[in-house]
């Protein structure tokens, strides 16, 4: 029943902060229309520090946030200024191009903070890929809770159905486990996944820990159970409409809109964000040849 197993590769986003990423990955480039999962924390921020991930854009995609502990403020080109707290959402729709940055608010970056949290890439549909940019936010208290505790972030799932807007069918939930529990994955798409945010859950007479991605084969309905109190984060979704190509923080099905989109940021076309002044600049690699990093 387990078509893959994905172990995060560790990757540095500058200052020392680092992710797990779990996508895109050598076995398993996509999971339905997930083409990116990153895993922040858990990690203590020092008094002083904090989360400065400066401007940057994006095209073909939606960002999805969703915090565990912690507080990102979210600045973007379209004006938006909002911050994000445990149970939150922010989807933020790239299309035609976007540009934000993410960073600790000052009154946590004076005190130190912790940050614990996933950030999810959704590529579009094609026909989607060039709509305008836009963003929502919705809070925690908005979020259906099924039983078992189980928050429905995104999609539709046992008769709820979350109030994110998305462009394709999808499902994204966090399921605590308690120690000795188990939970039927009986959502009806064609790829599936189980994240592992903590804890350790077993699958088929095996154990899995705390990073480890699991991605189901199509057919029967897996089963997990949790070895110890653990926390899942299931992903679910109907593959994308082609190929996506996949370059620094573009997305795209044409290679020839990623090179444009980084022709564009070299050369400062791109709308800015209300009062940011710095920006991550265009890697040295030009996309002469777009692959999955």
């Amino acid at each position: 029943m387990l078509e893959a197993l994905l172990v995060p590769r560790i990757r540095d986003l500058g200052d020392g902060f680092q992710v797990r990423r779990a996508l895109p990955a050598a076995k398993k480039r996509t999971v339905g229309p997930y083409v990116f999962f990153d895993q922040m924390g858990p990690v203590a921020l020092e008094p002083g520090k904090g989360l400065d991930v400066r401007p940057h854009p994006h095209i073909g995609l939606a960002t999805v946030t969703y915090l565990f502990e912690g507080e990102i403020v979210h600045r973007d080109s379209l004006g938006t200024l909002r911050s994000i707290r445990p149970g939150d959402v922010n989807w933020m729709t790239a299309g035609m191009g976007i540009v934000h940055s993410e960073r600790t608010p000052s009154e946590l970056r004076a005190t130190g903070s912790r940050i614990f949290g996933i950030q999810l890439w959704v590529g579009l549909p094609a026909s989607d890929e060039e709509v305008a940019p836009a963003f929502q936010h919705v809070p925690a208290a908005r979020l259906p809770v099924l039983e078992g505790d189980i928050r429905l972030i995104l999609g539709e799932w046992r008769g709820a159905r979350s109030p994110v807007a998305t462009r394709s069918p999808m499902l994204y939930a966090d399921a605590p486990l308690a120690a000795g529990s188990a939970l039927e994955l009986d959502f009806r798409y064609a790829e599936r996944a189980a994240y592992v945010a903590s804890g350790v859950i077993e699958h088929e007479g095996e154990t899995y820990d705390a990073g480890d991605m699991l991605v189901f084969a199509p057919g029967a309905v897996p089963r997990i159970a949790a070895a110890r109190d653990a926390r899942i984060l299931l992903l679910a979704g109907e593959p994308l409409d082609g190929e996506r190509f996949v370059w620094w923080n573009f997305v795209s099905s044409r290679r020839k809109r990623i090179a444009q989109a980084a022709a564009d940021w070299k050369a400062g076309r791109f709308a800015r964000v209300p009062g940011e002044t710095e920006f991550i600049p265009l890697p040295d690699n030009a996309p002469q040849d777009v692959h999955y990093p």
